[in-house]
């Protein structure tokens, strides 16, 4: 790596071990000291010797303002082990601006797989690291709380064996040949019919670039749903071979269609999941209409009423590779609270709070902070 204008006033250059060292040991304490961690005794052994690493310190003018530190983890595998930046430099971007130059980084050192681990609440370095093509890859407890594993794949292919695994995508072309699985195509997306938003559907609320959203009865929204479902999900998931048995429970349901020209665009489905949290089940827009903004912008409309509906939390699943959809979520203040494999794949759990003090609560319980 070589010096890096970071602008703004901000600067990014190599330093050695020592040098990255000494800056831990001066700074760590006004980076990290709000988080909660476990106070080992002091070591009986020596470290082991480092392997490759990579150490940057990152500046505002000439002042040291925080640091990254990576190592080799294995023969393929870079491991982003330690960054920090001043609690009065964050939330400027810089963490995202310096991120693609450590990226460039690892790809030129001949590494196809860069890993990293963060408090599973802290949306402020989860949310750029996805932006930067990262999946999520699962949750592990350790002696300083909660963390979410991520991985970015530097080959494509193992990117979509990734999908694969997480049901998002079938097996298919160099992917399904490198798992040893058969060859699938993804499913052919039907044609989406022509379907006017139906007549008793309320009025929408506006969600900008001529999209709205109506609240309709489950009813409704079912037999829409009938009809324009594989139109929009081209998912490896589990089907069925039989209607089930049991009646749907009787639990209270929101459903909104989205209509764009008169004509339905997409849904949202959201039902009680217990006596205080709801439970966001399904959301889908036809191909046509994604990559706009619309799932950016129902997401609050949705939010609202199920605040108005008196529950207190809001829980979704997603694929985990999902990143489309994870993203937005956590914008939105959802935050990562476990993995689950169900009949769909493996599925990121995510949990939104409408209590401030329970989103502190669930802080303190990933060891994000005190």
């Amino acid at each position: 790596m070589t010096d890096l204008d970071l602008g703004g006033g901000y600067s990014a250059r190599p330093i050695s071990l020592e040098e990255y060292r000494a800056a831990c040991a001066r700074l760590e304490d006004r980076i990290f000291g709000g988080n909660s961690l476990f106070a080992f005794d002091p070591p009986v052994r020596p470290a082991p010797p480092p392997g490759d690493s990579w150490h940057c310190g990152v500046y505002h003018g000439a002042d040291l303002i925080g640091w990254h530190h990576a190592h080799a983890l294995d023969e393929r595998t870079a491991y982003m082990a330690d960054t920090g930046l001043l609690p009065e430099r964050q939330g400027r971007g810089v963490y995202s601006r310096l991120l693609p130059h450590l990226l460039a980084t690892f790809r030129a050192a001949g590494f196809t797989l860069v890993k990293s681990h963060h408090r599973a609440t802290n949306n402020a370095v989860i949310i750029p690291k996805l932006r930067a093509g990262f999946h999520l890859q699962g949750l592990n407890a350790y002696e300083g709380g909660v963390n979410a594993a991520l991985t970015l794949s530097l080959d494509g292919t193992y990117g979509q064996a990734m999908h694969v695994r997480s049901g998002l995508r079938a097996p298919s072309g160099e992917a399904a040949r490198r798992l040893g699985l058969p060859d699938t195509p993804a499913p052919t997306l039907a044609d989406a019919p022509d379907l006017p938003l139906p007549a008793d559907a309320e009025a929408g609320v506006d969600l900008g670039g001529g999209y709205s959203l109506h609240r309709v009865t489950p009813q409704t929204f079912h037999a829409v749903y009938g009809q324009l479902e594989a139109a929009a999900y081209e998912t490896d998931s589990w089907a069925w071979p039989h209607a089930a048995r049991r009646a749907r429970p009787d639990t209270p349901r929101w459903a909104w269609l989205i209509a764009h020209a008169g004509q339905v665009a997409g849904w949202q489905l959201s039902r009680a999941w217990d006596d205080r949290t709801a439970y966001m089940v399904n959301t889908a827009l036809l191909p046509a209409h994604r990559g706009k903004g619309v799932y950016t912008h129902l997401l609050p409309v949705a939010l609202d009423a199920l605040r108005a509906g008196s529950f207190d939390l809001v829980r979704s699943h997603h694929h985990l590779t999902n990143t489309a959809v994870i993203l937005p979520k956590l914008r939105a203040g959802f935050r990562f609270q476990g993995v689950q494999i169900d009949e769909h794949g493996v599925m990121a759990v995510l949990l939104r709070s409408f209590d401030p003090a329970y989103a502190a609560y669930m802080d303190r319980r990933s060891g994000l902070t005190r």
